[in-house]
């Protein structure tokens, strides 16, 4: 008849339902690692990829930029070189540069759209 501490204690699994005592230690490492994988996958794995998308957008945006920036000065110089009006060869690059400049910004004025519909 087993005493009042040892009817408390609960019993060790039977070697016949095939579990050992070690096994719940394997389940409790096997469920914390698949909590900690599920709330990665769900919070910091999409986080980076957003990370990604705003560098990697900067970077373009400053390279675009500085291509830009460099072009208007490589088509200013080069229309100084072989533009043929003399003295007055500085004024017309500015002109033709500023103007394709201007068409732009009026072309893409154009397309916006107002506020109200949106």
């Amino acid at each position: 008849m087993p005493t009042n501490v040892e009817a408390r204690l609960p019993s060790a699994p039977s070697a016949t339902t095939g579990t050992t005592a070690d096994d719940w230690t394997v389940q409790a490492a096997d469920t914390i690692d698949r909590v900690v994988t599920t709330i990665r996958s769900k919070t910091s794995e999409p986080l980076v990829g957003l990370a990604r998308w705003v560098v990697f957008g900067l970077l373009a945006t400053v390279v675009g930029t500085m291509m830009l920036v460099l072009l208007a000065i490589g088509s200013v110089r080069a229309l100084i070189v072989y533009l043929p009006f003399g003295d007055h060869r500085v004024w017309a690059a500015d002109l033709v540069v500023g103007g394709i400049f201007v068409l732009t910004g009026l072309l893409l004025f154009r397309k916006a759209r107002p506020r109200d519909e949106r």
